[in-house]
């Protein structure tokens, strides 16, 4: 039923200037337009909101992934920004300088300003 849709992320808030900025700053994203509901952007085709909510960051779960290419270079770029990249060990997901392998796909996780978990993902070469 719902497959026919787009599905767009909504992601929280506290501070909308500050992510604003942020998203700005450290991911070279400019909202395409604002309103009630807050930040519109364009990601790959792929829209997304970043909304105020008083529960920004208090999610431990990604809150919204990029599918990307070249993951280690992409995460060198994001490193001169100033993004620091999370370090998991837990059964099955163990990264390695901020990222883990498993099988033909690579990812990482960071946190943008205002807690919340964003992750990449790169398939790799020959995957299906």
């Amino acid at each position: 039923m719902l497959d026919e849709f787009p599905l767009n992320a909504v992601i929280p808030a506290a501070d909308l200037e500050r992510a604003r900025v942020w998203y700005a700053d450290k991911l070279d994203l400019q909202p395409r337009s604002q309103d009630a509901g807050g930040y519109w952007y364009r990601s790959g085709g792929q829209d997304f909101v970043i909304t105020h909510s008083q529960f920004a960051g208090t999610a431990q779960n990604t809150a919204a992934e990029w599918t990307v290419k070249d993951l280690p270079a992409l995460m060198a770029r994001l490193r001169e920004r100033g993004i620091v990249f999370l370090e998991y060990d837990l059964p099955g997901i163990k990264t390695v300088d901020g990222m883990v392998a498993f099988g033909p796909f690579r990812a990482c996780w960071f946190r943008d300003s205002e807690g919340n978990i964003l992750g990449l993902a790169e398939v790799l070469e020959g995957a299906s």
